[in-house]
Order: structure tokens, then sequence, then C-alpha cells
């Protein structure tokens, strides 16, 4: 028995308000479970050095936790001069996924920065801000295009993410936090509307896995990454 009751190929219930912050470009609240996360997409008009005079775009993502979206506190990481490991490695995987549905040449040479802030942290943060941000990019591409600062919209696709894992042998998806803590194994996995993997991080945390194991933790993802999807796409052609 999973702690909130779900079946072993069950997702948490997902909620994504779109323009949650009037003031950005685009932007969402995304709350899968009880992980909520704020995205907020911030289109500036310059690019990085290695980028200028290319005609290229780029897509970069920043990534943070607030003090108490966990039980205990954590002290800012602006408190200990400069951002974690994990940080970094999250913000570098928020960032080139969001790149593999953007066409960087037709976005011209202006960057999209996503902001990713966890408010409440209970497993699944970075999954959760991938598939957050990319609603807030698509409003905010959306606008760019609607204000005739794009002839059309660069993106080439749909990207979400979700985490699947294995505990006491038994694959599961969409790990809560009390499943990940104690997972045999863990995985992140980022997947296009094409059907095609940009990520897939599976870590043996306490016990190794089979082939079997890993295809079983494949299917689960790719059909808990369709609903996600899915959402996505309602939310956007609504706004």
């Amino acid at each position: 028995m999973r702690p909130d009751g779900r079946k072993p190929d069950q997702s948490r219930a997902v909620e994504i308000v779109p323009g949650y912050l009037k003031t950005a470009e685009g932007s969402a609240l995304i709350s899968v479970g009880n992980t909520r996360v704020l995205c907020a997409a911030s289109v500036e008009n310059s690019v990085p050095p290695f980028l200028r005079n290319s005609g290229k775009g780029w897509i970069t993502a920043e990534y943070s936790m607030l003090p108490r979206a966990t039980s205990t506190r954590t002290a800012r990481e602006v408190s200990k001069g400069r951002p974690s490991g994990r940080t970094h490695e999250i913000q570098r995987l928020i960032g080139r996924s969001l790149r593999a549905a953007v066409d960087l040449n037709s976005l011209g040479e202006r960057s999209v920065i996503l902001d990713c802030d966890v408010l409440q942290a209970d497993g699944g943060t970075r999954v959760a801000s991938i598939t957050g941000a990319y609603v807030a990019l698509a409003l905010a591409v959306k606008k760019l295009v609607a204000c005739r600062a794009l002839p059309r919209s660069p993106l080439t696709g749909a990207v979400a993410a979700i985490s699947v894992g294995i505990q006491n042998g038994e694959p599961l998806l969409d790990l809560c936090y009390e499943e990940d803590s104690r997972a045999e194994v863990d995985a992140n996995v980022v997947m296009t509307d094409s059907g095609r993997f940009v990520e897939f991080q599976a870590t043996a945390e306490h016990k190794s896995f089979d082939d079997q194991q890993m295809d079983a933790m494949r299917v689960l993802a790719r059909a808990g990454i369709a609903e996600l999807l899915a959402a996505q796409k309602r939310i956007i052609e609504a706004a």
C-alpha cells in the first residue's frame, strides 16, 4: 500500500494554474500532489556571450527551494554564498529539457529565463519544475507571437517529466517524498510529445536493477508523461 493509497501505476493529482504571476511574460503554478512549484518565464533581448551575433536564442533556468518548503527549515543558498551542487544539477536539467522543445534559431537573439521556485516539496520537485516551466515558456511564446515580436512560434513540441522508482521490488510511478527516500531505485524521466526521451536518470539507491525492471519503469514513465502532456495542452490552449 502506497502512503496516499494510490495504485503502483497511478500518478498524483496534478493542477496547473496559468498566468499565476501578472508581472511575468509567462507563468504557471503547478501542484503535483503536495509538491508545489511556481514557474515564471522572463524574456530578455540578449543572449550569453557565446551566442552573440549568431542569430540564435537561448533557454535557461534557475531553481530554488523556499526555506520552509520542507518539514525543517533549509537555509537560503544566498546565505551560503553560492548555489549547491544539487541546485546546479537541477537548473541544467530544466534548461536542457526545455531547449529540446525549442528551435533556438527561430527564437532570435533573445533569452528566456525560467525561474522555478519550490513552495512546498513532497518529492519530484525537479520533474514538476520541468512540466510547469514548459507551460510558462509556452505562454511567454504565445505572448511574443501575439504582439508580433516573433513571426511564428519557435516551439517544436512539448516536454514533460515524471519520476519512477522501485520499492520492495515493485515499480512505482510518481514517487512522493516518503517513497523516494526509501526507494531501492529512483529515476527521473523527461520526454517530448513525440515520444522521444530527453533524459532518463536512473540510480540504484539501495539495490541494483535489471533490464526487466528498467523496462517496467520506462513503460510507467511513458504513460504518466502522456497524462501530463495532455494536461499541459489543455491549459495552454485555454489560456
